[in-house]
């Protein structure tokens, strides 16, 4: 993106150099990510940090809006979506942009898909230390924007997430977390804070009071729990004993409310006009289907990971959706391959990540992760036996560290 940099970075790249630190990340923690990492982070330029700003911006401000719980409740209206004691506003909101080529050949953003459910803010900060270390990364290039120093964003997660509380006696809270592609984010984030990774099945209940048992077997008091379970798809793990449900009243505090995962999704998608997010259709309010259907994709409203989506649509295939009410129609958005690589360059998402302030009520962009592809798409199966794609960060320069 930046030119310069990307020619440096390209340059002096090794081999050896990557292997290094794919094996320094792996040494961390005594666990390899399943997912792949990529052998670039991304140089963000000038124009596209500030295109990526207001984009948020434009967004934030739909979701701000004082009637936005009422202009997203059909996204949780059936009864086996709702938690009890949601919160006013989401803790944390990420908005996922395809990086495109605009009329001028200047990168844009284009939003692809938002959640309000949080994200590798742990392993992100972690995955940029690594760079740094094993790669000739700049000293004035950071992931953060306006200022923000690393200690400060870690303090922020720590004042969100842990606050007042012990943080034995807040749980980071999965199905099997041992078994999730991304755990290394959970790893992190209890180095960082201190907190206790915990699955579902070894929650105990007691009337309203959530524990579990430390590794003496001595009850812990659950005061918070920082979400990370997507518990639609829990809905559907039968064969996970538990006592504890998400519709059962408890006296907890949700870090990351569960009923924002639907009220911050794709769902809300229709909802924004920006020029910075494409036409977007609830497919059940069509009454004409676009006359260019091979320029939109099909996208299920409640998967997650690209799951469901269909690439190429066509009149047949809608008419024989019986439950369009769960599905939108959104226009293709063509990425751009602006990552020069040894050899066919790479296209790029970048998502940037924000983190909500109970105190003083205001919403921030914090921190951001990127993938890149040569494929159509930017899972896996789209990227078999390439090399310069997967899971990377992009740094922003002249922001402080």
């Amino acid at each position: 993106m930046i030119e310069k940099y990307r020619t440096i970075f390209n340059e002096h790249f090794t081999k050896e150099k990557y292997q290094n630190f794919l094996n320094d990340i792996e040494k961390q923690f005594n666990h390899r990510p399943e997912f792949r990492i990529a052998e670039t982070p991304i140089f963000i330029s000038q124009l596209l940090k500030e295109r990526l700003v207001e984009a948020v911006d434009d967004i934030v401000s739909v979701v701000n809006q004082p009637n936005f719980k009422e202009l997203s409740q059909k996204a949780i209206n059936h009864p086996s979506l709702h938690v009890p004691k949601e919160d006013y506003k989401s803790r944390f909101m990420q908005f996922d942009f395809g990086i495109c080529l605009d009329e001028n050949g200047d990168p844009t953003p284009k939003l692809i898909e938002l959640q309000g459910f949080p994200s590798l803010y742990f392993y992100q900060d972690f995955l940029s230390q690594m760079y740094k270390k094993h790669f000739d990364i700049p000293d004035r290039f950071s992931v953060h924007l306006n200022g923000l120093k690393r200690e400060e964003y870690i303090e922020m997660l720590r004042h969100e997430i842990v606050g007042d509380a012990d943080p034995k006696q807040v749980v980071l809270l999965e199905v099997e977390p041992e078994k999730q592609t991304t755990q290394i984010d959970f790893w992190c984030a209890q180095l960082v804070l201190g907190i206790k990774i915990l699955c579902i099945s070894k929650m105990k209940k007691r009337g309203k009071e959530l524990f579990y048992l430390d590794d003496n077997g001595k009850e812990i008091k659950i005061l918070k729990i920082y979400n990370r379970v997507i518990f639609d798809e829990l809905n559907k793990r039968d064969d996970i004993k538990r006592e504890f449900y998400f519709k059962d009243e408890v006296d907890v505090e949700w870090v990351g409310h569960p009923n924002w995962f639907f009220r911050i999704s794709k769902y809300t998608m229709p909802l924004f006009k920006s020029k910075y997010v494409p036409t977007c259709h609830y497919l059940d309010q069509l009454t004409k289907y676009p006359d260019d259907l091979e320029n939109y994709v099909l996208k299920p409203l409640y998967s997650f990971a690209g799951a469901g989506v269909q690439l190429h649509v066509n009149k047949q295939m809608l008419d024989n959706i019986k439950n369009k009410d769960n599905y939108i129609l959104q226009q293709k958005v063509t990425y751009h391959p602006f990552v020069r690589t040894p050899d066919e360059s790479s296209k790029f998402e970048i998502r940037m990540m924000t983190l909500h302030n109970t105190k003083e009520n205001t919403t921030r962009l914090v921190s951001n992760l990127a993938r890149l592809t040569k494929g159509e798409m930017v899972g896996v199966k789209y990227n078999k036996d390439k090399e310069w794609v997967g899971g990377s960060i992009g740094y922003f320069e002249n922001e402080t560290n």
